[in-house]
């Protein structure tokens, strides 16, 4: 049985979920852009019956994602919006106290330099900077990478609890992308943990070959990972003996960027 909405259509609980759910956002982004609005306004904007747009502000309104302002009947963001903006302001500081770091990092190392967080099984690029002797185009921001097989990746899983790090693992499958990917658990814990003992993890051709990477680990204000700063180039020019004798660099950039974020270790 079908049911019946307030605008005379006709649809299924899903497509109704779905159809509410982006109407409470259109109204969010009414109220961002006008500062205020009152429902005949709000119903108008997004075409449907006053009664479906009061239902609409009164259930965001419960959550405290919108007010009614002192004159009755306007409503504007509420500061419900602020507890939401909470959980990715961080990843959002991460990038802006970065950026300089990266810029003068990617001049001095003169490869590709990036800034990536965990997201569930997976690394996600947030920031990158090419370096002058960067080869391609390629763009990694906002690419979701492999944590067992990018430098990246490495960080983020060798300062997780080793209850989360085997569930992640587990999560992430662990495929094989080269002939070089680690994918035997024990040999990745025995990598992961010389990465923590010398401060930064290296890939050598086990994300993509020809492809040499090292990251190190950016810290919060209470000290914890929150982030890796990575460094990436061919293989023939950012061979593992550059590596080494550039990761003390990286690890003073990704120290830098934990200390504009507040780590005082």
């Amino acid at each position: 049985m079908s049911n019946h909405t307030a605008d005379g259509e006709t649809a299924g609980p899903a497509v109704n979920g779905v159809q509410s759910v982006d109407r409470a956002v259109s109204v969010m982004e009414i109220l961002a852009q006008r500062g205020e609005a009152g429902v005949s306004e709000v119903a108008a904007e997004i075409d449907v019956h006053k009664s479906t747009a009061f239902r609409l502000l009164g259930a965001l309104e419960a959550r405290g994602l919108v007010e009614q302002t002192a004159e009755r009947g306007k409503y504007r963001l509420g500061f419900g919006i602020v507890r939401l903006a909470g959980a990715v302001t961080g990843r959002l500081d991460i990038t802006q106290q970065g950026r300089p770091v990266c810029e003068r990092l990617a001049e001095e190392i003169g490869e590709t330099v990036n800034i990536a967080v965990l997201q569930e099984h997976y690394a996600v690029n947030l920031y990158q900077v090419r370096g002058p002797g960067a080869v391609g185009t390629h763009n990694w921001v906002g690419q979701l990478t492999p944590l067992h097989a990018t430098s990246s990746g490495k960080i983020l899983l060798a300062h997780l609890p080793a209850e989360e790090r085997a569930q992640t693992l587990t999560a992430s499958g662990m495929r094989k992308l080269t002939a070089h990917t680690l994918t035997a658990r024990a040999r990745l814990e025995k990598d992961l943990a010389e990465a923590v003992a010398r401060g930064y993890a290296v890939t050598l051709e086990e994300f993509e070959i020809g492809l040499h990477a090292v990251a190190a680990p950016i810290r919060s204000r209470d000290g914890e990972v929150v982030a890796a700063l990575s460094a990436s180039g061919p293989a023939y020019r950012f061979t593992e003996e550059r590596i080494h004798e550039l990761a003390p660099l990286l690890l003073k950039g990704a120290a830098e960027i934990s200390h504009r974020m507040g780590c005082l270790g």
